[in-house]
């Protein structure tokens, strides 16, 4: 089974708690996770197989413990054409920019060379008090993608 590093980017923990389920979910699949809370790109794998959740901060922008990957992401542009990843993004329908850190995430990394695998789920807080329920219903589906 392939080796699945998740990535968070939580303000308030709601990301951090989804990534860990969805861990728990594709560990008890078989698959080998780690989990990185807020990661700088050397950290990281550029190959393989990446699963991002994060929240979304303020105006559709980034949490704080997410941006300085982004950041460096957009400023180093490394190739990531061996690396195929999940989205899961947090928000508020309340907002205008509903989820937009995953899509300023999915958007930089398939600049980059990157294939999402499968659709990015964006979760409502206001229907779901609980995100990792529904996290954790996509990734049944997600898995059969890998």
């Amino acid at each position: 089974m392939a080796d699945i590093t998740l990535i968070s980017g939580s303000t308030l923990g709601s990301a951090e708690y989804v990534a860990e389920h969805l861990a728990e979910k594709l560990e008890d699949a078989g698959f080998t996770t780690e989990t990185l809370h807020g990661p700088e790109l050397q950290e990281l794998p550029l190959q393989g197989i990446w699963l991002l959740v994060t929240s979304t901060h303020g105006a559709g922008e980034l949490p704080e413990n997410l941006q300085p990957l982004f950041d460096e992401i957009e400023e180093q542009q490394p190739d990531l054409s061996a690396v195929r990843y999940g989205a899961v993004g947090i928000g508020n329908r309340e907002y205008d920019l509903f989820c937009g850190a995953i899509e300023k995430m999915d958007t930089l990394l398939t600049a980059c060379g990157g294939k999402r695998i499968g659709d990015r789920l964006e979760i409502d807080v206001l229907q779901h008090e609980i995100p990792e329920d529904p996290a954790g219903e996509w990734v049944e589906s997600w898995k059969a993608l890998i």
